[in-house]
């Protein structure tokens, strides 16, 4: 009976010998496979694995291209970096979405994007500094307190990556997205939007449920890494993964810098 399965479907009459009927003479002078020709199950493979030092390595190397494209605006003179933190933004918006929805494994589509929003995190971040100085720094190390401890939270199985969790994470980033492009919208008739983004008591309640939503991507970021490994993925998938957790932890500095500034108010 053949398998539905296509790595099955060649095992038979594909493997160089003609399939007979149980009994029937074979038929000489087909050709015949030979045992000594297909390759050994112990042979070495070429390819390599993914591995956690891969994750840990090409996130880490992420990260710094995104630091020193942010050091270096944040450097210029003037107002120079404003001028190119619009751009950035936009390009580095549109190369994620191409990532995202192709999974892109790919060193220079994954350093592209952070050093695209290190420019524009740098303009962003010297900004907020000047109106509210020390912001920057405290919004590290919320940012690192937070990966931390959502590192532990999964190391320790706390909280599990389930089907329903990333269904109800899912479900309530899209419900965040939606009601932030109706607050953008509504800025044309009110002074104030929604009030979502402003530095009232809605305004911080929204920027911690944003954090919250953040910390439990973190969660399914660090699941996807486990998975991909238990799977054998290739090595050069960490980058996918690495700009996953590079995309995560940029929202959630941004979203801490943000409402640290409403507390500041």
């Amino acid at each position: 009976m053949p398998s539905s399965n296509p790595a099955f479907r060649g095992l038979g009459a594909g493997n160089g010998q003609q399939a007979t009927a149980w009994g029937a003479q074979p038929q000489y002078g087909a050709p015949t496979a030979d045992p000594y020709a297909a390759p050994s199950p112990y042979a070495a493979t070429t390819t390599r694995y993914m591995t956690m030092d891969d994750v840990v390595t090409k996130t880490g190397l992420s990260f710094l291209v995104t630091v020193l494209a942010a050091a270096a605006v944040w450097a210029a003179p003037g107002d120079a970096a404003w001028g190119l933190a619009i751009p950035a933004i936009l390009v580095a918006l549109v190369l994620g979405l191409v990532i995202s929805f192709k999974q892109i494994a790919n060193p220079i589509a994954t350093l592209s994007y952070g050093a695209l929003y290190g420019v524009a995190l740098g303009a962003i971040s010297e900004a907020f500094n000047t109106v509210y100085p020390g912001i920057v720094i405290q919004a590290l190390i919320g940012t690192f307190g937070v990966f931390g401890g959502m590192l532990v939270v999964y190391k320790t199985g706390a909280v599990r990556v389930t089907p329903k969790l990333t269904r109800w994470v899912f479900g309530a980033l899209i419900g965040a997205l939606v009601l932030m492009l109706a607050n953008f919208v509504s800025y044309f008739w009110l002074d104030d939007g929604l009030g979502i983004r402003s530095d009232g008591p809605l305004g911080i309640l929204f920027s911690l449920v944003m954090i919250g939503i953040a910390a439990f991507l973190l969660l399914m970021d660090f699941d996807l890494a486990d998975e991909a490994i238990r799977r054998g993925a290739p090595a050069k998938f960490a980058w996918y993964v690495a700009f996953g957790l590079l995309v995560t932890v940029v929202w959630l500095y941004v979203e801490i810098l943000r409402l640290l500034s409403y507390l500041r108010e």
